[in-house]
């Protein structure tokens, strides 16, 4: 994919997004695509992606939900971008509190759609935002840091020696 027409998936993802309808959403997935969302989990093919965007985002982020994506880069079929997005909550325990948060996000695309998505949140700061206890912050935390460390991509990192450090005097090949 070029970085034109990345750039375009990416502003029409997020429209549909923000529409909060989930069929529209699901359409710039494949048929197999995984949505790994660092709230609601992974979410596979394009109903569970619509449902997790109709029942689960818009339940939660009510209608004035957000989300933009900037300084989109593609390279093959892998693609990243920077994003914010913004909502007011309405779970019954946060409604009305208004959070912005930002992430990374890698996009696989396949055939001009989204294969695999991944992001990168700070979710403490949504949390902090919405006045989430801080037990049970605790608890939300280590689950995600469970989620990390099961990932197979994290167990292979692990299961690997340590590389030799690169002395700062030498430049870091870009090849």
């Amino acid at each position: 994919m070029d970085q034109d027409s990345f750039a375009r998936l990416l502003n029409d993802f997020t429209l549909s997004a923000e529409s909060g309808d989930g069929a529209r959403f699901a359409a710039h997935f494949t048929e197999d695509a995984v949505y790994h969302d660092y709230i609601y989990g992974a979410h596979k093919g394009r109903a569970e992606i619509a449902h997790m965007m109709e029942h689960l985002f818009h339940r939660d982020a009510g209608d004035d939900y957000r989300w933009e994506m900037f300084d989109p880069v593609c390279h093959g079929d892998m693609g990243y971008a920077w994003s914010l997005s913004s909502f007011t909550s309405t779970v019954p325990q946060f409604a009305g509190q208004f959070v912005v948060i930002d992430g990374m996000s890698r996009f696989i695309v396949r055939d001009g759609l989204i294969a695999e998505y991944r992001e990168s949140v700070n979710g403490g700061v949504a949390m902090a935002q919405l006045g989430v206890e801080p037990e049970r912050m605790v608890k939300i935390l280590k689950r995600w840091s469970g989620w990390l460390r099961d990932r197979p991509e994290t167990v292979d990192y692990l299961s690997r020696s340590r590389r030799a450090k690169v002395p700062s005097s030498r430049p870091v090949s870009r090849s």
